[in-house]
């Protein structure tokens, strides 16, 4: 016995419920290419007192 017909039952039924894929989508298509200033879009100064807000650290975050 051919589960043949059972393959393409299972096949249909799929196909019934999802349809199709969607298209395939190109790489170029998924990148995005952008002038930047030279400073990063960013002010260029330094602040040392503040330095430590951009970093997270698992010590203080529990209080230690």
């Amino acid at each position: 016995m051919s589960d043949y017909g059972a393959v393409d039952v299972a096949a249909a039924a799929r196909i019934a419920r999802f349809g199709k894929l969607p298209e395939r989508i190109r790489y170029e298509d998924m990148t995005e290419v952008r002038e930047v200033s030279p400073n990063g879009g960013i002010g260029a100064s330094y602040n040392p007192e503040g330095s430590w807000q951009h970093f997270s650290c698992l010590a203080l975050d529990l209080g230690l």
